[in-house]
């Protein structure tokens, strides 16, 4: 081996990555020099999210879409050659108590929090592979407990966690990695995208920092901390597990 031989760059896929979570996900891997190419359905957050940062890459892009996984793995190939990291961030939450979903309201959630990173992590197999990359799954830990009024979302979330625990074990032979983070109440525009009034999400925003030990609101970037830290090469023996950024919220 040429020991003056450069590690390659990475390069970081980032579905969501128009605001909160992804957008501090994005930048805290290209603030670590690797290539992001991030993922969005909107082309103005997206360009927020890269500013004048050479290493991000926006793409539009609906993960949901019939085409979405295999486009969005496609062009980041076609750009950059290789993928090293696969960051499952893309959600909705879809809120309702049981007796309140209309059949059309369901679909959403589950395309985009439980079919979407299946189809998007089938689809960068072979890359991942190449690269002995990671998988990044992006969960919650209020999902951890009962949720009334919320058991869609953390259901889909549930589901996320089971995945990534069941991938790290069938994908391990193949040296790829799988992980994923459970963030708390964090400080993004999620409620806002819901639809929830601003006396609706400062009850929200109350009742979150009430069940939360530290009594704060966490910040986006403190759970792309996570996200890079796990994801980093010097992370290699770790998979499989499921770490809360949530400020004791779930062992409360």
């Amino acid at each position: 081996m040429n020991a003056t031989a450069k590690t390659p760059v990475r390069t970081v896929l980032v579905t969501g990555a128009g605001t909160g979570i992804g957008r501090a996900t994005a930048r805290a891997f290209a603030a670590g020099g690797a290539r992001v190419v991030a993922v969005g359905r909107r082309r103005g957050p997206l360009a927020g999210t890269a500013g004048d940062d050479p290493l991000i890459t926006p793409l539009v892009a609906d993960v949901t879409a019939d085409d979405g996984p295999e486009r969005i793995v496609r062009t980041v190939l076609e750009a950059h050659g290789r993928l090293d990291v696969l960051v499952n961030n893309a959600g909705v939450v879809g809120a309702g108590a049981l007796g309140s979903y209309a059949k059309e309201a369901l679909a959403p959630v589950l395309a985009t929090n439980l079919v979407a990173p299946v189809l998007l992590a089938q689809a960068a197999l072979p890359a991942l592979e190449e690269a002995g990359g990671v998988i990044v799954n992006l969960s919650t830990s209020v999902g951890q407990r009962g949720w009334p009024g919320n058991s869609l979302y953390a259901a889909t979330k549930a589901g996320v966690e089971l995945l990534t625990r069941s991938w790290a074990v069938e994908l391990a032979p193949r040296g790829i990695r799988v992980v994923a983070v459970a963030p708390g109440g964090i400080d993004t525009p999620i409620g806002e995208h819901q639809g929830l009034s601003p006396e609706r999400m400062a009850a929200v925003r109350n009742w979150q920092v009430a069940h939360t030990p530290m009594g704060r609101i966490g910040r986006p970037e403190e759970v792309a901390w996570a996200i890079t830290r796990l994801a980093d090469p010097a992370a290699s023996f770790v998979t499989g597990v499921v770490l809360a950024v949530d400020g004791g919220a779930v062992v409360a």
